[in-house]
């Protein structure tokens, strides 16, 4: 018999009869025994690595709309019918797809040398024999946006930012607009392409993609992200005080509308089965990389937590539902979807957390709940506090990427929050690869995610947060 089925079944035993055995109703003994088992057990080993070890090897990289993408769809699918999951089911939705081209950028003048860059996601292409043009530089979004209208008419901008490394990857929020709206700035004002500051912390060669988008006013002019080392080079350049000319040629393309989907799983609750506790993560990812920081590692970890549930034979009063998102690079496309398919039932939908921040160990909690459901969160923090995690504010905005289209609607919500210090190193470049990731690392997020999914799912509260109805 497997270890953690002979805990259940000794908690059977032990724990039942004794009724609720703590001074807050809002959980029973029996549930924390349960929930420590759980988490002690994870600690000792888990499968988390060999699922993403499986993903990241088996499909590889999963761009949004791919084919490869597809193939991440059923892998899931047969991994989560073989685990014994039930209801395990793709709910599709379509999308613009989009797929790289060729790249490459070259220093034409006063000092010639190659450049090493990458297509931002939904770029529009050069002309097939590339542009060329003088280079004028910013050293920031604000300052491209000073700048006067028509005074880049046929020059190249390159735009710089002063992003740096922190724990939480709090400073990715602000730095983020520059790949966003960088083109639409610059095209504002006239410029013919866009070259930015790879939005990442690392020193290597690697430039970092990402999705941007454009506006309705402004003719698309391509966009590109230089690598740190080269955006160093090129600002490097400037200072000589001579105008430097760049030759750049992008081709991707646009692939009309493709199917995209999410994978959902469940393991059934008992008396309160309508209501959801959801995890998960986005199966998609970027082309560069294998997605194993982003966001194989938070497939893995919700996928094994589940795992875990069902092979000890435990029974959750409500029904833990996995959802692996797909499309969330390009947009957030999959939580959008998953929000509006399921508009009618949001309310079921208890609590819930993503996992979408690598494979580094967890340092603390946030969360966004009432106070009737605070003993409940308050005793999840202190089950954790032996795994090195610290409690956060009550003011989380999100519990994730792919939950937040939910959050925005009033969603309750936690948030685990990894440890980040590298993650924007490696985030959305060829570096995000299975040899980074720890795996007792992630055997400790297992841990985390077993006890909040246990006692959110056993708690004998029901209304986390969701505001009035109107």
């Amino acid at each position: 018999m497997p270890k953690l089925r002979l805990y259940a079944v000794i908690l059977a035993f032990l724990c039942v009869p004794t009724g609720w055995a703590t001074t807050d109703t809002s959980y029973s003994q029996a549930d924390v025994e349960t929930a420590i088992l759980l988490r002690d057990d994870a600690m000792s080993g888990t499968r988390a690595w060999n699922i993403v070890e499986s993903l990241t090897t088996e499909v590889g990289p999963r761009l949004a709309g791919s084919e490869a993408e597809a193939r991440a769809r059923d892998w899931a699918v047969e991994n989560l019918t073989r685990y014994g999951f039930e209801n395990v089911r793709v709910e599709p939705f379509m999308i613009e797809g989009w797929r790289r081209g060729a790249e490459t950028a070259e220093v034409v003048s006063p000092f010639p040398q190659t450049l090493a860059i990458t297509s931002l996601g939904n770029s529009v292409a050069t002309p097939a024999n590339g542009v060329e043009a003088e280079v004028v530089l910013f050293e920031s979004l604000a300052a491209l946006r000073a700048a006067p209208d028509d005074s880049l008419k046929g020059k190249i901008a390159y735009v710089g930012h002063a992003m740096k490394r922190t724990q939480d990857g709090s400073s990715y929020g602000h730095f983020v607009r520059l790949r966003s709206a960088g083109a639409v700035e610059a095209g504002r004002r006239g410029a013919i392409a866009t070259l930015i500051r790879s939005i990442g912390t690392d020193s290597h060669r690697m430039p970092h993609t990402g999705n941007m988008s454009y506006s309705s006013d402004v003719t698309p002019i391509p966009i590109a992200a230089l690598s740190n080392p080269d955006a160093d080079q090129l600002e490097r350049m400037a200072q000589r005080g001579q105008s430097i000319r760049v030759k750049l040629t992008l081709t991707p393309s646009y692939t009309g509308v493709v199917e995209s989907g999410n994978v959902v799983a469940e393991l059934p609750g008992s008396d309160l089965a309508d209501e959801l506790v959801v995890i998960g993560g986005h199966l998609d990812s970027w082309d560069l990389g294998t997605g194993a920081i982003d966001d194989g590692a938070g497939v893995a970890i919700t996928m094994e937590v589940l795992r875990r549930i069902k092979e000890a034979g435990l029974k959750p009063r409500r029904t833990i539902r996995l959802v692996l998102w797909g499309s969330e690079e390009v947009g957030l496309l999959g939580g959008y979807a998953y929000a509006d398919k399921h508009k009618d039932t949001l309310r079921n939908h208890v609590v819930g957390t993503e996992s979408d921040f690598g494979a580094g160990r967890i340092w603390k909690i946030t969360r966004s709940i009432n106070e009737q459901a605070k003993p409940v969160a308050d005793k999840i923090a202190e089950l954790v506090e032996p795994l090195g995690i610290a409690p956060g504010s009550n003011s989380a905005r999100s519990s994730g990427p792919d939950l937040s289209p939910m959050n925005a609607q009033g969603f309750p919500g936690f948030r685990f929050v990894q440890d980040g210090s590298d993650y924007f190193d490696l985030h959305h470049t060829p570096d995000d690869t299975l040899d980074k990731i720890d795996p007792a690392a992630m055997d400790q997020n297992v841990a985390a995610y077993l006890v909040f999914v246990w006692m959110a799912a056993n708690s004998n509260v029901s209304d986390w947060g969701w505001p009035a109805e109107q």
